[in-house]
């Protein structure tokens, strides 16, 4: 029955976290091995290495941040690029000038452990998973890679345009009509007049909106507070704007809800069961910011009912993310593998950016292209 698929959705949801830790360490080697090289810890270089500025990247997942990084530095023996699992980062970040976190928690008692550190940074925006207020204690600068200038956003917003375009046009019935041979089938959707709400209109938003202008589609985008120097180009591609109180009344009003948001405690779970049961039935909800935004529950409730008309995120609740998941029995739901800034062009402008990062530190340089939050 419904209530029995929820039920185990519910525990599936909860039960999560340690299931994917509970993996067989055997299975994670075999795939970590296929990605790259992974440092185990007794192989580190000594500490009492003077001469060397070491980078942690918090392995095994996004394999070619570190890999492009290893390559732009490739010339420059006196900066160590390694990639440690984060199972064995509190062991030995103690040896590191600069961690990039990826995926992985930093809580205060890994980053008390950093006694070396530097910089904690990401590769990207999102900082959700580093306790701030402990770097800062532990005298380590926080920052984050801007998404504009290196192809980020307009990635971001093109996964966007992608899990719209996959919904709207039914890619997973499509696929069932070509295994059955049918013709003519399924019925799509189109963007073309369609209402599109951007939930935070930052750099990704405004790629997005850029993006959807010639599909002929009316967005509408809110966003917590608008600079008063909002350009004459940004303003020009909405047809409407407002603020946070106004996040209810949008979702009322569009055919599709695009999140991108950044985490925090003020946003964690905003898509909750009051927002989605403020959108119109039918409408679609996309997310390719943070699996955090959206509550899993309030989600699967809603497909099961038909309220939600579908659902394409690129972010999950947990990650890796389960592939026995229940939700993935609706054929209107579209998962991807946190792949939407994972493109050539936007990494190795990164990668640029954090070896560049570990040559000022290491010439007792001011650190450029980062954006410092603490």
């Amino acid at each position: 029955s419904a209530e029995i698929m929820f039920q185990i959705a519910k525990a599936t949801f909860r039960n999560r976290i340690s299931n994917v830790a509970s993996l067989p360490y055997s299975f994670l080697a075999r795939s970590i091995s296929r990605q790259s090289k992974v440092i185990k810890p007794e192989r580190i270089v000594e500490t009492n290495d003077m001469h060397v500025t070491h980078v942690l990247f918090c392995g095994p997942y996004f394999p070619d941040s570190y890999n492009f990084t290893r390559e732009y530095l490739q010339a420059y023996p006196f900066i160590q690029v390694d990639v440690v699992h984060y199972r064995d980062v509190p062991e030995v970040i103690k040896n590191y000038h600069i961690c990039v976190s990826m995926t992985m928690q930093m809580d205060s008692n890994v980053i008390s452990r950093a006694s070396k550190m530097k910089l904690i940074m990401q590769y990207g925006v999102g900082l959700d998973g580093v306790d701030i207020d402990a770097a800062t204690k532990n005298g380590i600068k926080v920052a984050r890679i801007p998404s504009e200038g290196n192809g980020n956003a307009a990635s971001c917003s093109e996964m966007a345009i992608y899990l719209m375009l996959g919904l709207l046009k039914k890619q997973n019935e499509m696929q069932i009509s070509l295994r059955s041979r049918r013709l003519g089938e399924p019925t799509g959707g189109t963007l073309l007049g369609k209402t599109v709400f951007i939930l935070g209109y930052g750099n990704i938003g405004i790629e997005l909106a850029k993006r959807l202008q010639p599909f002929g589609s009316r967005v509408v985008a809110t966003k917590r507070s608008w600079p008063s120097s909002i350009t004459d180009l940004d303003s020009s591609l909405l047809d409407e704007r407002g603020s946070h109180e106004d996040i209810y009344t949008f979702a009322g009003k569009a055919d599709i809800v695009v999140v991108c948001l950044r985490l925090n405690k003020e946003t964690a779970e905003i898509v909750n069961k009051k927002f989605i049961s403020s959108m119109k039935k039918g409408a679609l909800l996309v997310n390719i910011s943070r699996g955090g935004l959206i509550n899993y529950e309030s989600a699967y409730q809603n497909l099961e009912s038909g309220h939600l008309g579908g659902l394409g995120i690129d972010v999950a609740w947990s990650e890796p993310f389960d592939s026995n998941d229940p939700i993935l029995k609706f054929k209107n739901v579209i998962i991807t593998p946190h792949v939407a800034g994972v493109t050539e062009y936007s990494y190795r402008s990164m990668a640029k950016i954090v070896g560049d990062l570990a040559l000022q530190l290491h010439e007792g340089l001011p650190l450029t292209g980062i954006e410092i939050v603490n």
